[in-house]
């Protein structure tokens, strides 16, 4: 008589090996929520980055801290908008801008720890961007005159 099916090692053996691709397909997944997020955060800097520089060939001078939103001429509104809207965070920890006028410094989180491109210190750079799991800030940008 001959049994057809299974045996309890096959089983375990499949299960074994579906359960090793889900986790490796899960942790790509996240992993690729980190990077699109990175990437966000990275273009929303340079987005402050461009109305800040503008701001500075109309005044002569950086905005102190903390920005305004929208951030606009000193006389007001209708005479110069730099940037309509400040971006907001995508997983809501802070942007942080530091300046005295002369200068400015940006920085943001940075979720992927395999991250090492311009601006990233893994290590992190001393400012809080609000607590989590991206404290300290680990991505920054500045004027031309410093560095983050």
């Amino acid at each position: 008589m001959s049994l057809k099916g299974f045996t309890l090692i096959e089983f375990l053996i499949v299960i074994s090996i579906v359960l090793i691709l889900s986790v490796m397909g899960f942790s790509n997944y996240f992993n690729s929520l980190k990077s699109g997020k990175d990437g966000r955060r990275k273009t929303d800097l340079q987005s402050i980055q461009r109305g800040l520089e503008l701001y500075y060939q109309d005044i002569g001078r950086y905005p102190d801290p903390p920005l305004s939103d929208p951030l606009c001429h000193p006389n007001g509104c209708s005479r110069a908008t730099y940037i309509q809207s400040l971006p907001k965070d995508p997983s809501r920890s802070d942007y942080v801008y530091v300046s005295d006028g002369s200068f400015y410094q940006l920085y943001a989180c940075i979720e992927n720890a395999n991250d090492s491109g311009p601006g990233v210190n893994q290590a992190g750079y001393g400012q809080s961007c609000g607590g989590g799991p991206c404290d300290p800030c680990k991505f920054g940008v500045s004027s031309t005159n410093t560095t983050p």
